[in-house]
């Protein structure tokens, strides 16, 4: 059974936006210099997005400079959503979410935004954590050379750690004594692997998950992967998914409800009629008969 947790939320107006700037308001950051950016203020100025309504799947879609990751981030930080990476966040954020309102239930407490920086610190971890186990292995390997060479004879309780690897090392093969000392080696997969795997791990059950173009470092295949996954969370494990993406396999999942960011005010779209889209359709329907050539 499907969830909807957040049903609504809209943006500041442009009319809010515009008071907040007031020559006579009372807020005395909005007279001050010293500031570099008013980030999110003006981000959406021009593009009046509107107000957005949920599904249990709900898609942003649009292209660069759209503010599709901005849009995330206003939502995760009003509903209070756990974050793992840091982001890009100005002294003007609570001030532009005070001027926007939501409807919301009572959120799951893992409810959470996965970004494209949480993966990137989810591989780099793993080449550090693999970085380590190959220096482990060296060690072990030079510890097995050495414990097949050596004739200790157990005198005290104090020798026994190294008789047991010497006779360790004299029963085994050297790779199967490396194998059984470092117990939990972690497989190395490619980056595509490990970034699917995050998502698998990362998406519980029973929450809203805000995730901000999740397809990079996927292949096609494993875009494909994650459609199926996130279909079935959905589906079967009640969560809600509010998705930003550019990725022509995400954009088709079932029953997906799609803004256009590149509309004025947001337009809600079947993911057919998306420009990109048509863009990959129309691309390939030319080369259509290059497909049908015998290999």
């Amino acid at each position: 059974m499907s969830a909807t947790y957040l049903r609504a939320f809209t943006l500041a107006s442009q009319e809010a936006e515009e008071g907040f700037w007031d020559p006579l308001s009372s807020n005395p950051k909005t007279r001050r210099t010293c500031y570099s950016t008013h980030y999110p203020f003006g981000v959406f100025r021009r593009r009046k997005p509107g107000a957005f309504t949920f599904d249990p799947v709900t898609i942003f879609y649009g292209g660069n400079g759209s503010g599709k990751s901005t849009l995330l981030n206003i939502m995760a930080e009003a509903l209070g959503l756990l974050r793992g990476a840091v982001y890009n966040r100005s002294d003007f954020f609570s001030d532009y979410i005070a001027l926007c309102r939501w409807d919301a239930g009572a959120l799951p407490p893992h409810s959470r935004i996965l970004t494209s920086d949480d993966v990137f610190d989810h591989l780099l971890g793993i080449r550090e954590l693999n970085e380590g186990i190959h220096q482990k292995r060296a060690e072990l390997f030079q510890e097995y050379t050495s414990a097949r060479n050596s004739s200790i004879q157990l005198q005290s309780l104090e020798e026994y750690e190294a008789f047991s690897r010497v006779v360790d090392a004299q029963r085994k093969s050297a790779s199967k004594y490396v194998k059984d000392q470092l117990m939990n080696n972690i497989p190395e997969r490619s980056n595509g692997e490990s970034a699917l795997e995050f998502f698998t791990h990362a998406i519980g059950e029973n929450a809203l998950y805000l995730l901000d173009e999740p397809e990079n470092s996927l292949s096609a295949a494993r875009q494909l992967e994650l459609k199926q996954f996130l279909e079935d969370s959905t589906r079967f494990y009640r969560c809600q998914l509010i998705i930003a993406t550019h990725s022509p396999f995400l954009l088709s999942m079932a029953g997906a409800k799609i803004y256009d960011l590149d509309e004025s005010p947001a337009a809600v779209k079947r993911w057919t009629d998306l420009e990109s889209v048509r863009t990959y359709y129309d691309f390939f329907s030319a080369h259509a008969r290059e497909f049908d050539r015998a290999p």
